[in-house]
């Protein structure tokens, strides 16, 4: 098996708060860089929070906004798409340790295990079932 170091990223989230991926340890994370503007990008937000919702803690979804858009429309915008799980604002220029790997388009999601390390990545949109299907999976491989 490979020894892949931790990731880890702190972003303000949309109350201006700290929260650093590192947080989450212990739970499947599903980090998802995306911009209101990007089509793709709205079309998998309902599957996002199906996955978020069905976790029961054992997984979260963390939204990486990534544009230039001042907070009350953000909020609104998610208010209007029923997104519950956190988002956090990096803007539009991401910088290297706001990242957790190359994010050629958007949207592009990650999949970080409990131990902290990027096991999947996916560019263009994202299912539940898949995100399910892929965590099941890797959850049965054998150790080491």
């Amino acid at each position: 098996a490979q020894a892949a170091a931790p990731v880890d990223f702190t972003l303000p989230d949309l109350e201006g708060q700290p929260r650093s991926l590192s947080d989450y340890r212990g739970q499947w994370v599903l980090v998802n860089y995306w911009a209101t503007w990007c089509p793709p990008c709205r079309e998998e937000l309902p599957e996002l929070e199906i996955f978020h919702a069905e976790s029961e803690g054992r997984a979260v979804v963390l939204g990486v906004n990534t544009e230039n858009i001042e907070l009350s429309p953000l909020k609104a915008f998610l208010e209007e798409q029923f997104v519950s799980y956190p988002v956090l604002i990096a803007g539009e220029r991401l910088a290297p340790s706001e990242r957790i790997g190359s994010v050629p388009g958007l949207p592009t999601s990650f999949l970080v295990s409990p131990q902290g390390t990027v096991v999947a990545r996916q560019v263009g949109p994202v299912t539940a079932d898949a995100i399910r299907a892929f965590i099941e999976s890797y959850d049965q491989q054998p150790e080491g």
